[in-house]
């Protein structure tokens, strides 16, 4: 299978960033295909813009690439003020854009799902209990992933994992998190 990895923390060696970059390692062990973007080395104008630059342009086009080329996206990132970061954030505005993502109908209402078969799998940290972020925020980034994103543009959600209280987490807590992740990648 085909894999691409979107780590949406600045910091590429976070915690976000060991999860993936282990991840990442434990595919690649398993004779998988796998491709990396950590967001913040793209150089990318994550302002949304209809008259993106040159460079913006050919920096979305690579990245459309990766993801027609992947069975399966896989995103990292923090929960911040109830959400994903920004990076991210301006990331997929820049991205799954109309005509790559999907396509509105000219006649009617409807719209084609132009990513369909494809699916995605999400690990989000935070400091906050994760049943705290269900009660108060409800999943308000897995929602919008759900809906906004995949059901949109016809990936499925596969999973969405939330790691809480992480700054109270010593390396080898985190470590055992890290491991039991690895422990259900086949």
């Amino acid at each position: 299978m085909n894999y691409y990895l979107i780590l949406g923390h600045p910091t590429k060696d976070s915690f976000n960033g060991q999860i993936c970059s282990a991840y990442e390692k434990k595919l690649i062990s398993l004779g998988h295909n796998v491709r990396r973007v950590n967001i913040i080395d793209l150089g990318m104008d994550l302002n949304l813009s209809l008259n993106p630059s040159e460079k913006n342009k050919k920096i979305i086009l690579k990245e459309q690439e990766n993801i027609t080329w992947a069975d399966e996206i896989i995103f990292f990132y923090p929960l911040w003020w109830g959400n994903v970061p920004a990076l991210l954030k301006g990331y997929i505005d820049n991205v799954f854009q109309p005509g790559f993502a999907y396509k509105y109908h000219k006649n009617d209402q409807g719209w084609d799902k132009l990513l369909k078969g494809k699916t995605v799998r999400i690990f989000s940290t935070c400091d906050a209990p994760a049943w705290f972020t269900t009660l108060v925020y409800h999943n308000s980034d897995f929602t919008t992933f759900k809906y906004a994103l995949c059901w949109f543009t016809g990936m499925k959600l596969k999973c969405a994992k939330r790691i809480g209280k992480v700054y109270l987490q010593n390396n080898d807590q985190r470590q055992q998190i890290i491991e039991n992740i690895l422990k259900k990648i086949k």
